[in-house]
């Protein structure tokens, strides 16, 4: 199956320090991939990339053929994206605000309505639609950011941190919704909640130092007799990872 997400040999310097040191991997449709690593290992450099709002020094990342260098708005156009922190003008209302990206995708009329009522339906939002996002609590504010993120029904969604300020049940409904839409999109989720990567993950790549040090699925992990938390606490400690 050919993959919508190709990333081969990205790299991102700053001066002398390298945060992303020729990270290469593809997801085909039907995969949630779960992007792990210690703090400072390059996992938001390396969506920032991917989304095209940091470029790359060198290598190259593609979104459904489309380079998100060369070719920014095609990529665009097929990628639904959650940044860390789901920046939003906080001073629109819900419905304001999902109606001005909604807009921005080029979506009109009838049209735009029914994406903007969808998209609350499917994070949950029709009851603080009306009012001012910076008014929400940061779990609501998560959910407006997925929410734009999947509006136009991208076939590839980059996540980064989804579940962050959820409470439980809005954990377990967020993650019930990825993986209903699985099936039809290349997912990719940054995480540092390990349980979430065994609750919807097919696949999990740790990076540390800017560098790929596991790709496998969390069941191949375990049949090694390795898990996902012990590796991490390898990369803590400074222990050496070995790649799967």
């Amino acid at each position: 199956m050919a993959a919508l997400i190709e990333i081969e040999r990205l790299t991102k310097r700053f001066a002398e320090f390298t945060a992303v040191d020729e990270v290469s991997f593809s997801v085909a449709r039907g995969e949630v991939l779960g992007f792990l690593g210690p703090n400072g290992a390059g996992k938001s450099t390396t969506m920032r990339m991917l989304a095209g709002f940091m470029p790359p020094t060198s290598g190259t990342a593609r979104i459904c053929g489309a380079d998100v260098v060369a070719q920014p708005v095609a990529a665009k156009r097929s990628l639904g994206f959650l940044p860390e922190g789901a920046p939003t003008y906080p001073e629109m209302s819900v419905t304001g605000f999902l109606g001005f990206t909604g807009r921005i995708r080029g979506f009109r009329g009838a049209e735009l309505d029914d994406r903007v009522a969808h998209a609350m339906q499917l994070t949950q939002l029709e009851g603080v639609r009306l009012q001012p996002i910076e008014t929400l609590s940061k779990g609501f504010k998560r959910r407006v950011g997925l929410a734009q993120a999947l509006l136009h029904d991208p076939p590839v969604l980059v996540l980064d941190e989804p579940t962050d300020g959820l409470d439980p049940n809005q954990k377990h409904e967020v993650r019930a919704l990825i993986r209903r839409m699985a099936p039809e999109k290349a997912i990719v989720i940054s995480t540092h909640i390990l349980e979430e990567v065994g609750a919807v993950c097919t696949r999990a790549i740790i990076i540390a130092r800017g560098r790929v040090v596991v790709d496998a699925a969390p069941s191949v992990l375990e049949r090694q007799g390795q898990t996902l938390e012990q590796v991490f606490r390898s990369l803590t400690l400074g222990a050496p990872a070995e790649a799967a």
